[in-house]
């Protein structure tokens, strides 16, 4: 039963780079940018939806209309 994001008891979590739902056992790449700390993520991971991104010379930030700002200095952090 999906209510609100939970199915189940388990909150859903989405691939920030090509905004799939993320399921157990199956796999979703990462790509090579990605990987490499190059890219910025694209997606919200709690929703899915398409973020608005903004790329500077010392960063990057990118916000999601329902859950809000990330930036590269905190997800350096996680």
């Amino acid at each position: 039963m999906d209510i609100g994001g939970i199915i189940e008891g388990r909150e859903e979590r989405y691939n920030p780079y090509t905004g799939r739902r993320v399921v157990a056992d199956l796999a979703d790449p990462v790509p090579p940018a990605a990987a490499l700390g190059l890219e910025p993520p694209r997606y919200c991971e709690q929703c899915g939806r398409r973020m608005v991104v903004q790329v500077s010379p010392d960063g990057w930030w990118a916000k999601c209309s329902r859950h809000g700002t990330i930036d590269s200095k905190s997800a350096d952090r996680r």
